[in-house]
């Protein structure tokens, strides 16, 4: 299925790619899984994330949970690169779909927006599992996500708010 996402714009903040890649250098979650941030462009994102036995099912294919997390953050980075400085982003909901079990060397997920509001903004997020030279198409997921306006990506900003 091919992605419509948001045509071309200018990112309100200018310095998008390294404010999404900040935020995501401080995801612990991220890390204790072992995944990367990849490509970082206007309206979309790519977290990476290479296979290991932590990361795994009883079969030994990605876990769904694994799926779904890189799935949610990769849709949350996309969105966030269209949002103004001085806010951050937080996931209203998702809904993924596993087509096929996540079995080769890593998975890769990209979010794409499709809808940037000025409170909400719509992302799809495709994650493939590549095996070599071949890339499976093993989830889709649609996912809204929330600008707080005003709001620092800073941690314990937001804690300390309640």
């Amino acid at each position: 299925m091919t992605v419509n996402p948001t045509p071309a714009v200018t990112p309100p903040d200018p310095a998008f790619e390294a404010k999404v890649r900040e935020s995501f250098a401080r995801q612990p979650f991220m890390a204790t899984l072992g995944a990367a941030l990849g490509a970082v462009e206007p309206g979309r994102a790519e977290v990476v994330l290479p296979y290991g036995e932590g990361v795994t099912q009883q079969h030994g294919f990605f876990h769904g949970g694994a799926i779904g997390a890189i799935a949610d953050t990769a849709g949350g980075y996309a969105a966030f690169t269209l949002f103004p400085p001085n806010s951050t982003v937080l996931t209203v909901e998702y809904k993924i779909n596993i087509m096929a079990p996540g079995k080769g060397e890593r998975l890769i997920a990209v979010g794409e927006v499709t809808r940037s509001g000025r409170t909400l903004t719509i992302v799809r997020v495709e994650v493939y599992a590549q095996a070599g030279e071949t890339r499976t198409h093993c989830a889709t997921a649609t996912q809204t996500l929330i600008c707080l306006h005003g709001k620092s990506d800073r941690p314990n900003d937001l804690r300390a708010e309640g």
